[in-house]
């Protein structure tokens, strides 16, 4: 079995029960790094010294698939830097790997920082999407297509690329966009910066320090037009999509009525 254990991301007294029961019970690990998997097992405690494995970015899709026929025979704990495995960290390929395998793979929860900065942004919680690192290049283009997500967006960035990530966020997104900048988390220094990508950009001109995510508010719903949207649904089914499809695909984006679209679709044949 293949163990994905969440480690803190900041505050060690974050470790869970579970997670200090699987360091001491483990018999091979695979880790981010390993030394920080060490100095993570002496700092909680730990005595056990279990054999260790290097998954990192560099390596996890040639090592997964010797890993995962360890995991068949023996348990194998995942270990990241911090957080969950797989969640911008190493850990997605060994799990498709063990899914494609047949071997079961558990996770033991924890810290995440998404989520945390998530909760502590100010802005809605009921739906978002974690959108991972902000590009290093063509950070413009790259969002533009996200200008209109109403779903609140979650970020990593990196301290020193800040302030012209924030720049960028608040030319693609428009200046006023509400968002929070969440640093350190559960760190000795937290701090939870909001305001608009204006002035949060002008904030961090010169950067920050310490792990930084990014939380930005989704866009405001935009009022369809019916009769666009009736079109739209009418060109969809001329593509070859059901009439039905089309208007249901159609309501969807736009918040209007399925059977009110289809049926106006359909006086229009």
């Amino acid at each position: 079995m293949i163990i994905l254990a969440a480690t803190p991301i900041g505050n060690l007294g974050d470790a869970s029960r579970r997670l200090v029961e699987a360091l001491e019970n483990a018999e091979t690990i695979a880790a981010e790094d390993t030394r920080t998997a060490v100095q993570l097992m002496r700092a909680l405690g730990v005595e056990n010294r279990p054999r260790l494995a290097a998954l990192h970015e560099h390596n996890e899709v040639e090592r997964s698939a010797e890993l995962v026929e360890h995991a068949r025979e023996s348990d194998l704990l995942v270990l990241t830097d911090a957080g969950m495995p797989a969640i911008s960290d190493p850990g997605f390929a060994i799990v498709t790997a063990a899914i494609a395998a047949d071997v079961t793979v558990t996770a033991l929860p924890g810290p995440s920082a998404v989520l945390t900065a998530l909760a502590l942004s100010g802005l809605p919680t009921d739906r978002f999407a974690f959108e991972g690192f902000l590009p290093r290049k063509g950070r413009v283009a790259a969002l533009t297509p996200l200008a209109g997500e109403q779903r609140t967006l979650v970020f990593f960035e990196s301290p020193h690329r800040l302030g012209a990530s924030l720049a960028d966020l608040a030319t693609a997104f428009g200046a006023e966009r509400p968002a929070a900048v969440c640093r350190e988390l559960t760190k000795l220094h937290e701090e939870i910066a909001r305001g608009t990508l204006a002035e949060l950009a002008e904030r961090f001109a010169e950067g920050a320090r310490g792990e930084i995510v990014v939380v930005v508010g989704g866009a405001d719903p935009v009022a369809a037009d019916p009769e666009s949207a009736v079109d739209e649904v009418v060109a969809l089914a001329a593509d070859g999509i059901r009439l039905k499809d089309a208007a249901a695909q159609v309501a969807a984006a736009t918040g209007l009525s399925r059977r009110d679209l289809y049926e106006a679709a359909l006086r229009r044949r």
